[in-house]
């Protein structure tokens, strides 16, 4: 007979009990045991979370054979695929195989493609077969099985557009849209890491809302990217600095911004030690945005108090109220970056 889970999961936990799935190090990943508000999925791929395929990679000196063993190690050992370093997980696009009787009333049914909104940090996860890995896109087709909570979000992938282009958008689709809801007419934005998936719809959303008398720096680490990114119209201007390098960034940024301070920073890099580029450029009362996993808290909160900024800071985390729907729809609503993802992504 079928059990009734805990809504947050905590009955897949195994160890340290009395812990969320996030915070464990182990959870139950066993797909034979049915649970009434659960929902298991035929995982299709997995979607790393930038800072932890780059570290992933970087640790497997880029070696496929290399990678596809830790990525099973690392699930075999936490029943999840959580980044032992980075902490942070991915998402998931699969096909709903079990839906729990009391959850027979959601949108959904058995058959439906669907993509998780939730971290694989958390996620029970089964890989029975790594097929491919996806080396630039931070992607790896599978075989195998995941279970979302009654908690847990999700979106229906649409029909308007294939799986992957879905996927790729959906993978950061927290970020463009707590962008969409912060930015204001007139606003000055800095994003830093612009040239990635994120920085890319963080820039347009924010080119978007700030409007003509708004003004949209990106910071790139290429004159290429740049150029690119004011054709897509996601940015009005461009800086190329190193976000691990705070001070010349501070004084490229400044420059671009007419000699003033800006109202909102975005931090979409993927890399660690770049807090303080976010914070510097950043007027007293502004606001900071964290969506980058590879942020420290004690760097940011330190770094700020260290040199007298009074700024909002705000993690990101990876969902925000219609998030999936503001993401796509800027796909649709743009054909450039919509061929670019296309063309980058998938």
């Amino acid at each position: 007979m079928e059990k009734q889970g805990n809504k947050y999961g905590i009955h897949r936990v195994i160890k340290p009990q009395g812990v969320l799935t996030q915070a464990a190090q182990k959870i139950d990943n066993d797909m034979t045991k049915l649970y009434t508000n659960e929902i298991i999925c035929d995982v299709i791929s997995l979607n790393i979370d930038s800072a932890s395929f780059t570290q992933i990679k970087e640790a497997c000196e880029k070696v496929p054979e290399k990678i596809e063993e830790m990525i099973l190690g690392i699930v075999s050992e936490r029943g999840k695929m959580q980044n032992p370093v980075t902490g942070s997980g991915g998402m998931f696009i699969g096909t709903v195989a079990y839906i729990g009787e009391d959850l027979k009333d959601r949108d959904i049914k058995v058959g439906d493609k669907i993509a998780s909104l939730v971290s694989l940090s958390l996620t029970p996860l089964k890989i029975e077969k790594i097929k491919k890995i996806h080396m630039d896109i931070d992607k790896v087709d599978i075989e195998g099985k995941a279970v979302l909570f009654e908690s847990a979000i999700y979106a229906k992938l649409p029909d308007d557009m294939s799986e992957a282009l879905a996927l790729a958008a959906l993978d950061v689709a927290g970020a463009p849209a707590q962008t969409a809801k912060l930015v204001k007419p007139g606003d000055s934005v800095l994003i830093l890491g612009a040239g990635g998936k994120s920085g890319i719809l963080c820039g347009y959303e924010a080119v978007k809302r700030a409007g003509p008398t708004g003004n949209v720096i990106a910071s790139v680490r290429r004159d290429t990217q740049g150029k690119e990114l004011i054709e897509l119209g996601a940015c009005t201007d461009y800086i190329v600095a190193d976000a691990t390098k705070p001070v010349d960034l501070l004084e490229k940024a400044i420059e671009a911004n007419g000699g003033r301070e800006y109202d909102i920073s975005v931090s979409c890099v993927n890399v660690e030690a770049c807090e303080m580029a976010a914070i510097l450029p950043v007027r007293d009362g502004g606001i900071v945005y964290f969506f980058s996993m590879a942020t420290s808290f004690t760097r940011a909160a330190l770094g700020a108090e260290g040199i007298g900024k009074d700024v909002t800071m705000l993690v990101g985390n990876g969902y925000t109220k219609d998030h999936a729907e503001i993401t796509l729809w800027e796909l649709r609503e743009s054909e450039k970056i919509r061929d670019l993802f296309n063309t980058k992504y998938i």
